[in-house]
């Protein structure tokens, strides 16, 4: 049985007691969550890692961090570096996108060192194969996709992205409504391209009973991709990414009827008078599955600070019901990220998510926020580097003041409210 299986029997796993305990919760919640398609625990039945995390509706909003290289740029250890770095700083996921002929040797070492659940999207590997055999996307067919879903379902990828509700009535949307950015998803593209060329239905639509029957065996969580997502705030809430929607929550329904895990995708490009809206629609016309989003960046312009505005998106979105957060570094729409590049982008996206959950009550947040308060109060500086998101950059910020370890900052220094205050016996 897969794990939503046992939920649906009321069968509490070792998996759901994990979970419960990081969050605080009933297993019993957990596991009603997953019986209802309300929430997911990412996990291949073949793999095991430490941090093994919920995803969905009453849990913390999680966050996932992109590595992987890219043809121009293929460096193995760098790559885990990248994973460290994004695990070290709170990422509960990451997803490895590698192109280039060093894809699987990453992978599988991204699998062998990561303590959390690890994700891909299948259609690049497949992509890349045909490209050595010097085939290109359009000759792609189903069997050379389900073949790598197999291999990367045995190497132990716990959440896979597929782009099955890119279909014919999305693309007739989005040639009869045009965009100002047509199609930013590069496994979107891969299937515009192909049902363009051969004139028929996306494989990935037509079999997609039997890429469900490949992700059961092995227990991997199906991400449905958002390949119509809008790469540019103009194009938000338009009717092409609203057909794929519509389209999502009826593969969804089809997903849970095999016994499989899933997780809706969703933009990308919004302004912030949209974001509501797009949250409440995904919601009620996916069944409430968790909400996997990218940003969503609320504008078109922040070249080298999308990390920025991937936040005040993300925190947004959160806050209205979104449940994990793809994180966006500084790099997008610019070059592959660095190592610091994926450090600032999940402290960005960690902040977010803490932000939405303080604002929806969540007593972990609340904790966290009040005693970084009281130590302020006393200002107890050590604890405040210890409870800051990234106590590496706090401590070298105090460290670096010209009165050094002394009770107040360099900001106010003797003129410090909280001292006066203490001083003043109040």
């Amino acid at each position: 049985m897969t794990l939503i299986e046992k939920a649906r029997k009321g069968i509490i796993t070792e998996e759901m007691e994990v979970v419960a305990e990081y969050e605080g919760l009933d297993p019993g919640f957990v596991c009603d969550g997953i019986a209802r398609g309300n929430i997911v625990i990412p996990k291949n039945r073949l793999r095991d890692f430490e941090n093994i995390r919920g995803i969905g509706r009453g849990l913390r909003t999680k966050v996932n961090a992109n590595i992987g290289s890219s043809p121009y740029h293929m460096d193995v250890e760098e790559e885990l570096r990248k994973l460290g770095a994004a695990v070290e700083y709170g990422a509960d996921s990451v997803m490895d996108l590698s192109l280039g002929r060093k894809l699987i040797e990453i992978r599988r070492r991204v699998l062998d060192a990561s303590s959390v659940m690890v994700g891909t999207v299948p259609i690049y590997q497949t992509a890349f194969e045909l490209s050595l055999k010097k085939r290109v996307i359009t000759d792609m067919t189903i069997d050379d996709f389900l073949s790598t879903v197999e291999k990367q379902a045995r190497e132990g990828v716990d959440f896979m992205t597929i782009h099955a509700g890119v279909n014919l009535n999305a693309l007739h949307a989005l040639e009869t409504d045009r965009r100002v950015l047509d199609v930013v998803s590069r496994g979107g593209s891969f299937l515009i391209a192909w049902m363009r060329k051969n004139r028929r239905e996306s494989p990935l639509f037509e079999f997609y009973d039997d890429i469900l029957d490949v992700l059961a065996s092995y227990d991997v969580t199906i991400s449905l991709g958002d390949g119509m997502r809008p790469g540019a705030t103009a194009d938000a809430t338009d009717r092409a990414q609203i057909t794929e929607l519509v389209t999502l929550g009826e593969l969804a329904q089809r997903a849970w009827d095999k016994g499989v895990q899933v997780m809706i995708e969703g933009p990308g490009h919004v302004p912030l008078q949209m974001i509501e809206e797009n949250i409440r629609l995904q919601k009620s016309l996916t069944h409430d599955a968790p909400f996997y989003v990218l940003g969503p960046l609320v504008t078109d312009i922040a070249s080298g600070y999308d990390h920025i505005a991937g936040a005040i998106g993300g925190t947004l979105a959160a806050y209205y019901g979104a449940d994990f957060l793809c994180y966006v570094t500084p790099a997008e729409h610019l070059r592959l990220p660095t190592v610091e590049h994926v450090r600032e982008g999940v402290i960005a996206s960690k902040i977010a998510a803490h932000a939405a959950d303080l604002a929806k009550g969540m007593r972990y947040a609340r904790e966290m926020d009040d005693k970084m308060s009281r130590a302020r109060k006393d200002l107890d500086w050590k604890t405040q580097i210890e409870m800051s998101i990234n106590p590496r950059k706090a401590k070298a910020l105090r460290d670096s003041s010209e009165i050094g370890q002394d009770e107040v900052c360099t900001m106010c220094g003797e003129f410090c409210a909280i001292k006066t205050i203490k001083d003043a016996g109040l």
